[in-house]
């Protein structure tokens, strides 16, 4: 029970697996159409009376099955001054319920065999129990009742705020280099709440409520704002029934609208930001650009820039790591990264250690150098074909797990794509051209859009803190 960050649609690397399966190219083409069709036919669809939509995922090969609540808010969806309450009733959603005892739920579901968890992301929240087949009309059962009936105790409430103020001790505070990533995002977003922490600011999380959690939840959790998820040994027809058993006769919010957030003015300046603190153990750079998701691309665009920093980017082929490590030993280490799956915007971000000897400003100019050339010169073809190779390999892989179609299908559609477009990925990735990968960079690589952090060690006794330029 912990904030998330989502990746993209794509699966997450598999450095092993995609160097397997890369020996040839057609064999993984024509592997990627398999799946593609497959999933095609047997990913379904239903909508309840009530609003609530249904996602099913049949899987026969074992009697197991992934089930999922997916609900249309995130930490992005919070009223201010109380950040973090997202992430807070995430945790107060295992207390009580009139039918379930405080901290009962993840046992009921462990005595049944199963595994259960949850998640806070910036724009959703998600629910999810792994158990056999024939438990889950139980586990469905469950996530209705907590969905209309939550009980909340004022001591409970407390106690539960003291576990998330330790948590953002233990995950930020206690880590400098989350610290600069916290500092970083509230420079990189002027209005848009995606410069607040998933799991909130501390002066503000200290004094959640137990009325904060319960008009969030009566705001925010209803049948109408929710996405049923279930991958495995089920049909469609199945759950369906079982759907309208459990949720059906829940009522649907009409109060709940499509979600209307703040959006940022244009990007006019760079903007640095330097953290200095005697815990960090070797100086950082990074530098993270504003980017369009998937859901605000225009066609092509989020592929072309998940290849571009695939080949930017990831792993020890990559050009930063290459240039700036094997080639010039600049840095220690460098990568980057392209998160598409926002449903507002996206990120590019890239980042080095710089190495033994080497100054911040010589990995920052190896850094600029390496975007300048991608920018005015493109990929080449091997570089583009190597990283539509990984990606189908890593689609075709984790599409044999139930547990990541659940994730796949479901963050998709919370934050707005269908499942048509969902499916065609590999097939998109595949059409993306030389022209799109240097348009994409030429685009979206503007210094103007970022913000460039610098991790600095200093001293003991020195006090660490922000310093914004």
């Amino acid at each position: 029970m912990s904030p998330t960050y989502p990746r993209a649609f794509r699966p997450t690397p598999l450095i092993k697996l995609a160097t397997l399966l890369a020996a040839t190219l057609p064999m993984i083409v024509f592997a990627s159409d398999v799946v593609l069709a497959q999933a095609r036919t047997r990913v379904g669809e239903f909508t309840l009376a009530n609003g609530m939509r249904g996602i099913v995922v049949p899987d026969n090969r074992a009697p197991v099955v992934t089930h999922m609540v997916w609900y249309r808010v995130g930490a992005a969806d919070e009223p201010q001054g109380v950040s973090g309450i997202a992430h807070f009733l995430e945790h107060l959603m295992f207390k009580a319920t009139e039918k379930i005892a405080a901290g009962e739920f993840s046992k009921i579901v462990s005595r049944l065999g199963g595994q259960d968890n949850a998640f806070t992301g910036h724009d959703a929240t998600a629910y999810f129990q792994r158990v056999a087949k024939d438990r889950l009309p139980t586990v469905m059962k469950m996530e209705a009742d907590r969905m209309i009936n939550l009980k909340l105790a004022e001591k409970e409430v407390l106690t539960e705020r003291d576990v998330i103020l330790e948590e953002r001790r233990s995950r930020i505070e206690n880590s400098p280099s989350a610290i600069l990533g916290e500092q970083m995002d509230a420079a990189l977003y002027q209005s848009h709440p995606y410069k607040i922490p998933v799991i909130g600011w501390e002066h503000e999380m200290a004094k959640l409520s137990r009325d904060d959690a319960l008009s969030f939840y009566k705001r925010h959790y209803a049948p109408n704002n929710a996405i049923l998820v279930v991958s495995g040994d089920v049909t469609l027809d199945e759950v369906k029934k079982l759907a309208e058993e459990a949720f059906g006769a829940i009522p649907a919010n009409p109060a709940i609208k499509t979600r209307q957030r703040p959006s940022d003015p244009e990007h006019r300046a760079a903007r640095r930001v330097d953290y200095k603190d005697p815990r960090a153990g070797k100086p950082t750079l990074s530098r993270s650009y504003i980017a369009p998701s998937y859901t605000k691309s225009k066609p092509g665009e989020g592929e072309a820039l998940d290849l571009l920093m695939k080949i930017v980017g990831s792993g020890a082929t990559s050009r930063l790591y290459q240039k700036l490590v094997a080639e010039q030993k600049i840095a220690s280490s460098a990568g980057g990264y392209y998160s598409g799956s926002g449903l507002d915007s996206g990120k590019i971000g890239v980042y080095g250690v710089p190495a033994d000897g080497q100054t911040l400003e010589a990995l920052e100019a190896g850094i600029d150098a390496v975007i300048a050339e991608v920018k005015d010169k493109g990929v080449t073809a091997e570089e583009l074909a190597r990283a539509k190779t990984g990606y189908v390999a890593e689609y075709v892989y984790e599409s044999d797990n139930q547990a990541t179609l659940a994730r796949r299908y479901g963050w998709g559609v919370v934050v707005g794509r269908s499942i048509a477009e969902i499916d065609s990925w590999p097939d998109l990735i595949g059409k993306v051209t030389l022209e799109d990968v240097k348009k994409a960079a030429a685009a979206h690589l503007d210094i103007r859009r970022s913000v460039t952090g610098r991790l600095i060690p200093v001293a003991d006794g020195k006090t660490p803190g922000p310093g914004r330029t």
